[in-house]
């Protein structure tokens, strides 16, 4: 497997590097990649924006922006790529990235990339070798960052030793052994992981305690069975794994019209999400005052996106797999036939956090699959993980891979 078809985001620090980048960058078109730009404001003092703009045939990210690009590129720019490169990387942009620290074009792509992260450090040796730096490499590498080797060898201060960044062709060689070695099935699956946030006023809002565990550990699963992965996300704690493409959205209303618009486009839903079922008829402009009297808020119920994506497979005559979640307290099994029945998914998951050991923010949960044809039975307690497994198992036993 190459790079064809891959959107690339190339980052570029400041160093005497900076010039390999455009040679970088051609190497990646010419396997066939789509690239775009963000540089840190040092980068444009060893090569010129314009320089990048003309190879990559797109306005490059940089500190003032540009004429031609959307207000929002640090969000805009890594959610398009699907790998994130900084080459070169110096010990600055590093000190940045492993603290969290994101005050320029490239540190901000860096914080908002879900994707696949990639550095290659460029430095003098003895700051390569730094107890400071080093210890920011390993730390990048804790958060799934993959770094490039720096070769030794001579550096333009005219010293000897590591820190140079590796050579443009060989990065090219790197990441497509990389790709090459993740298994591919060409399949695609999208899943709602999450909760919904329901606004009652600016300020404040229904919702409920999913952490988002469930949802991170399926496209953990799916991701390592071959599928590519695409979360419509509602607020969560849990991290996304590298390699998984992020759509945020806040409220059930965001997600169902989000889901409905992309659904067609995969061979898999997987509805993980704890969506309101209810939210404020209308919502307040501005903050509630505190009277102290009682208020009564109007709830009205949300869409049912498991069943309008039911629907919409049906009418389009779509060979989708398409899987929902139960979250049941009483009469767990029952409810879960009748839920199966109503929405017409090829299986449910049903879950009980109410369970001993089993919860929110829990790495254990109860449950057990209800089938299609096949009645209820009683959940276990289970790793959220093998939860995960189960359902890519029958996803892919469905569609034949």
């Amino acid at each position: 497997m190459n790079l064809n078809g891959k959107h690339i985001l190339l980052g570029v620090t400041g160093g005497i590097a900076a010039y390999k980048a455009a040679e970088l960058l051609r190497l990646l078109q010419r396997e066939g990649a789509e690239v775009r730009v963000a540089m840190t404001p040092s980068a444009t003092k060893f090569v010129q924006p314009l320089t990048f703009a003309s190879l990559s045939k797109c306005p490059v990210y940089t500190e003032n922006g540009a004429v031609e690009a959307r207000p929002f590129q640090h969000i805009d720019f890594p959610r398009w790529a699907d790998l994130f490169l900084v080459a070169p990387c110096s010990a600055n942009t590093i000190g940045r990235m492993a603290n969290g620290i994101a005050d320029e074009p490239v540190s901000l792509c860096f914080m908002a990339c879900a994707g696949a992260k990639w550095i290659a450090p460029a430095m003098n040796t003895t700051m390569f070798m730094s107890p400071a730096v080093q210890k920011n490499l390993k730390t990048l590498e804790t958060f799934g960052v993959h770094i490039l080797q720096s070769p030794s060898g001579e550096l333009a201060c005219g010293e000897v030793g590591a820190g140079r960044m590796l050579e443009p062709a060989e990065i090219v060689d790197a990441l497509k052994a990389y790709e090459e070695s993740r298994p591919k099935n060409g399949k695609k699956v999208l899943i709602t992981v999450g909760r919904t946030e329901e606004a009652i006023d600016p300020v404040r809002y229904i919702s409920n305690c999913s952490s988002g565990k469930t949802g991170v550990a399926l496209a953990s699963e799916f991701l390592q069975a071959g599928f590519d992965v695409t979360l419509v996300a509602g607020p969560m704690e849990a991290k996304v794994p590298c390699g998984v493409e992020v759509i945020c959205v806040r409220s059930a209303v965001q997600m169902h019209d989000t889901v409905l618009e992309l659904s067609k486009n995969f061979d898999a839903l997987v509805h993980c999400a704890a969506v309101a079922d209810y939210r404020p008829a209308n919502p307040a402009d501005e903050k509630i005052k505190d009277s102290r009297s009682q208020l009564t808020l109007e709830l009205v119920p949300n869409p049912n996106i498991l069943r309008d994506c039911v629907a919409a497979r049906n009418s389009g005559n779509l060979k989708q797999v398409i899987v929902g979640f139960a979250l049941e307290t009483a009469d767990v099994e029952h409810h879960a036939d009748e839920k199966l029945a109503k929405s017409g998914a090829d299986m449910l998951v049903l879950n009980t956090p109410v369970a001993n050991g089993s919860g929110f923010g829990k790495d254990t949960v109860a449950f057990s699959f209800v089938k299609a044809n096949e009645h209820a039975v009683a959940p276990k307690l289970g790793a959220k993980r093998d939860l995960a497994l189960g359902v890519v198992n029958f996803v892919a036993e469905k569609l034949g891979v």
